[in-house]
């Protein structure tokens, strides 16, 4: 069994989110440097939101065993919830087995991530005092796939430009 390093994981969440965006017609870009909280830029129609990922293959369930908790630096929490941030801020949780063999299954015609995304929005949470941490609930409902990438989008629209609108976010 092979254990992964840090390294590994960034660069799985990162492909899992490229491809899962690419699939809803979203472009991507990386940062170099997340000095704002941001790992990537998702774009589609003109709109951007931008994700912070996170990868782990030891996820702290809740007890309604629907929910994902991740603890979040707050300089990072803040950057992302930041009201004044012309793209919506997101926090991504890729979780993985502790088996790096496992995270890819390939043959002569297909390539399989054994590996699941979650989403929570950071934009516009409430200011944390005295903490180090803010622990943020990913619902297994807020999946990064094609019905979240949706989501996203069409918040970040109603966010810019209310609720009324272009159809095609």
């Amino acid at each position: 069994m092979a254990k992964p390093v840090s390294w590994q994981q960034e660069q799985i969440s990162l492909a899992y989110l490229s491809a899962v965006a690419t699939r809803a017609g979203a472009t991507s870009a990386t940062w170099n440097v997340d000095k704002d909280g941001v790992d990537v830029t998702l774009k589609r129609n003109h709109i951007l939101v931008e994700f912070q990922m996170k990868c782990t293959f030891s996820p702290t369930l809740l007890s309604d065993g629907e929910t994902y908790a991740f603890d979040l630096d707050i300089q990072t929490y803040d950057a992302l919830r930041e009201r004044e941030r012309s793209a919506a801020g997101y926090l991504g949780l890729v979780v993985v087995t502790k088996d790096l063999g496992e995270w890819l299954a390939h043959d002569n015609e297909t390539l399989l991530m054994h590996c699941s995304g979650y989403y929570a929005q950071i934009q516009n949470l409430p200011e944390v005092v005295g903490q180090e941490t803010k622990r943020i609930h990913l619902p297994k409902a807020q999946r990064i796939d094609q019905a979240g990438m949706e989501d996203v989008f069409t918040y970040a629209h109603k966010r810019l430009f209310g609720s009324a609108g272009g159809d095609g976010v």
